[in-house]
């Protein structure tokens, strides 16, 4: 089983290089917003324990979204394995997702950072937001909070895979394809 946390900040390509990735590997891809929005709209208990913090405007804590992604994990038996898309966010995120790997006897094979300078990242992003319709795509003050949230509370996360000997930087910067090319060699090493 390869389970991989795809990691960058906005605009660094993460969501077109795991389309690729999952159509290669046959990999579950696992994605914070579509759990969140799957245990909104089916009212799960996990969902409206989830609902009581956003509507207070508070952060949902993580042993709620940990909560579910355990539940996608007990409920994808049949899987070659998970790429993790936006999660983890935090070193504790990260943590409590070993466990569960470990509880569920299996491990993070690695983590695959695409690299990307700030000002690349800036220019990408307002070109996805002239077609994306996301206002943050658009707003030159939102995405500097972004890329600086992501360097703050995000970065850290990688120097933690970085100390398991799991941490491969690609360069994120180059053809869809020859991007690509690089992280297969990656995942055909784990």
């Amino acid at each position: 089983m390869v389970n991989i946390v795809l990691f960058g900040p906005p605009g660094a390509g993460k969501g077109t290089q795991s389309e690729k990735i999952i159509e290669k590997y046959k990999l579950t891809h696992l994605s914070t917003g579509d759990l969140f929005r799957k245990h909104l709209g089916e009212g799960t208990d996990l969902g409206k324990l989830a609902r009581k913090y956003m509507d207070e405007g508070r952060l949902v804590p993580d042993e709620v979204v940990i909560g579910m992604v355990d539940d996608k994990l007990a409920n994808t038996p049949d899987t070659n394995g998970f790429i993790f898309d936006g999660f983890p966010r935090t070193v504790a995120q990260a943590e409590a997702l070993d466990k569960l790997m470990e509880k569920n006897g299996t491990q993070i094979s690695g983590m695959i950072a695409l690299d990307v300078a700030e000002e690349i990242l800036k220019e990408r992003i307002r070109e996805r937001g002239k077609t994306s319709g996301r206002t943050d795509d658009q707003d030159e003050s939102k995405i500097e909070t972004r890329i600086k949230v992501y360097l703050d509370e995000t970065l850290p996360v990688a120097t933690y895979y970085e100390k398991q000997g799991k941490l491969s930087r690609i360069n994120g910067v180059g053809t869809i394809e020859g991007i690509f090319e690089n992280i297969s060699k990656v995942i055909d090493s784990y």
